[in-house]
């Protein structure tokens, strides 16, 4: 599986971006079972807030995979602590 995250907004506007093949990675069934159990209705609806992050999450099969067969938007004062640590987890690959 393989995983893209890209962070906009926040104070300064920057953008951040990481990729992670989670089959490469020693956390790969975490990695895995945190993605299985992402649910959109739950994340909120992804509006900003001023000064705050926005999070895309690209999920593929392998990576030529398109389109992504999971994309999930996701704003910061939305994120839960498991899918705050996933979407960190790849930022830092």
């Amino acid at each position: 599986m393989f995983l893209k995250v890209t962070r906009t907004g926040g104070f300064a506007g920057l953008k951040a971006n990481g990729e992670l093949d989670t089959s490469a990675q020693p956390d790969t069934e975490r990695l895995e079972q945190v993605v299985s159990g992402l649910d959109q209705s739950r994340l909120g609806t992804g509006q900003p807030r001023p000064d705050r992050y926005i999070y895309r999450l690209e999920v593929r099969d392998d990576a030529d995979d398109q389109p992504a067969r999971l994309t999930i938007t996701v704003a910061e004062q939305d994120l839960d602590e498991t899918t705050a640590w996933l979407l960190d987890r790849v930022l830092q690959s």
